[in-house]
């Protein structure tokens, strides 16, 4: 009877890519939630679904080439994003510079993506508390959320991330969103340098 219950153990993964953001449907199309939106886009890519519930996450797992992967979205809502992602290394056993975390960045103009090899997490909430739980040694992916305009200033940071993009900025955060797909899937088959290469310039 036991082994009827028994709970099914994780599949093997090579590379874990988590994309920060807020669960519920009022955060959807929001800036902070560009990380779900490039995690979602890279699973369509690897026709992956997200249909795993653990670990404070929805997972989309399965290959992308010849590696294993596991995509997933914590729903834990972004200041506490390293909650999941701590669980989410346990569940895999996998060490932080198997991990991709894909977020918002308000330094970064509209448009934009840049990967990083580890760093500080800057001025990010969610980012503050993945680096408090698992240090700061983990490949990053920015997806650019600032104003295009140097000059417009963020009155207000909160308000601002949590605010859909304008209509005039759609079509830009569209394109940027396949960008960050491509640019995920590029660090997790090929390595972060050469993602770096081809998509920092």
């Amino acid at each position: 009877m036991a082994k009827l219950f028994a709970r099914r153990a994780p599949p093997r993964v090579d590379r874990l890519v988590v994309g920060l953001g807020n669960p519920g449907d009022g955060y959807a199309n929001t800036r902070h939630n560009v990380g779900f939106q490039v995690a979602n886009r890279l699973a369509k890519r690897a026709r992956l679904e997200f249909d795993t519930k653990a670990a404070e996450s929805r997972i989309a797992e399965g290959s992308l080439g010849d590696l294993r992967i596991a995509i997933a979205r914590p729903q834990t809502f972004m200041n506490d994003s390293g909650r999941a992602v701590g669980k989410l290394l346990d569940r895999y056993r996998l060490t932080p510079d198997a991990l991709l975390v894909i977020f918002d960045e308000v330094d970064l103009p509209l448009g934009k993506v840049r990967l990083r090899e580890r760093g500080g997490p800057g001025t990010h909430n969610g980012m503050r508390s993945i680096t408090s739980e698992i240090g700061e040694g983990f490949p990053r992916l920015r997806i650019g959320v600032a104003p295009v305009d140097p000059t417009v200033e963020i009155a207000d940071l909160a308000q601002y991330v949590l605010s859909p993009f304008a209509s005039n900025e759609r079509a830009d955060a569209d394109e940027m969103i396949v960008r960050g797909a491509e640019a995920a899937e590029v660090a997790v088959r090929d390595g972060i340098k050469r993602a770096m290469d081809k998509f920092n310039g």
